[in-house]
């Protein structure tokens, strides 16, 4: 894995330029344009304008707009529908209970860094690759003078460690306290047996009443059924060296996910995401109408 992940790179642009670029917002990452920088901001800018022929055969406009299409139809649905998913069910969970916030694969994730006072309450994790941990702080170390008194670093390859058994060791998680686990962007490049192994792992760590919150592709992902901008998708990652390697029928996931002792409470599909998410920004920006992405539903899910 290289220290630099692009689709954590590209994700984080599609974050900031969203922000930046709109009054209304399905989310808004206010740190994501900081943990870029410059040169790294303008080359995505770029590259990703030159390519409109790639994402949209027979288009005809100014780089600007190119740059603007891309983003709202190709970058920005996954990352900001999934993000408003998350941290709605987030607050919801604490208060509910919930103390602790483990951010799987956390890439350049911002939420420790622009957490509201209701996360206070909160002990945060966020966990990924070593390289990419080791990235990630030097960007942050740079920005701020002191990481947030609830945050802790973990570095792990999920793809070769037992959850479980890495967490048992690291006495600043306790089990004993309700948990809420963020798992976006991960069920996409895990195999299928990593991610089972991942959500097995988790159920033998969290208590009773935890949380899990994922995105997932959809049986059709990888067919000639998928959406255009899901086989584009497809695409990009492989190029980047990330290519994606599974996907899942929704009763696939009821039975992985009820094997291992949790529950679905929420499901959404693409035409339902963007009735719950992405509708008020569109009435505000009917120039630029977006949508939730073709093929990926999110699942909320309680430990029983």
């Amino acid at each position: 894995m290289e220290q630099k992940s692009m689709t954590a790179l590209v994700s984080a642009f599609s974050r900031a330029y969203h922000s930046e670029n709109n009054d209304v917002k399905i989310f808004n990452d206010s740190v994501a344009r900081l943990l870029l920088s410059e040169q790294e901001y303008s080359q995505i800018e770029k590259s990703m304008a030159q390519g409109i022929q790639f994402f949209n055969p027979g288009f005809s406009g100014s780089d600007v707009d190119a740059l603007r299409w891309i983003v709202d139809n190709q970058l920005s649905p996954s990352p900001l529908g999934r993000s408003a998913f998350t941290e709605q069910a987030l607050k919801n969970a604490v208060n509910s209970g919930a103390r602790q916030y483990l951010i799987f694969a956390a890439g350049y994730d911002s939420f420790a860094y622009r957490q509201p006072e209701w996360a206070s309450r909160l002990q945060i994790f966020e966990l990924d690759h070593p390289l990419m941990c080791m990235e990630k702080q030097k960007r942050i170390n740079s920005i701020y003078e002191k990481k947030p008194d609830n945050l802790t670093y973990l570095p792990i390859d999920l793809a070769v460690t037992a959850i479980d058994e890495y967490l048992f060791a690291h006495t600043e998680f306790d089990r004993s306290k309700l948990s809420f686990c963020s798992l976006l962007g991960i069920s996409y490049y895990l195999s299928k047996e990593n991610f089972t192994n991942l959500i097995k792992g988790i159920s033998n760590t969290v208590c009773t009443g935890s949380t899990i919150v994922f995105d997932y592709p959809d049986q059709d992902t990888y067919t000639d059924k998928a959406g255009e901008r899901t086989k584009k998708q497809a695409m990009l990652a492989g190029g980047a060296g990330e290519a994606m390697l599974a996907s899942y029928s929704y009763f696939d996931m009821e039975a992985l996910l009820s094997n291992y002792g949790f529950l679905i409470y929420e499901h959404l599909e693409p035409k339902e995401i963007t009735e719950h998410y992405f509708a008020e920004y569109n009435r505000a920006n009917p120039q630029h109408i977006m949508s939730a992405f073709d093929n990926v539903n999110y699942c909320l899910a309680v430990k029983k």
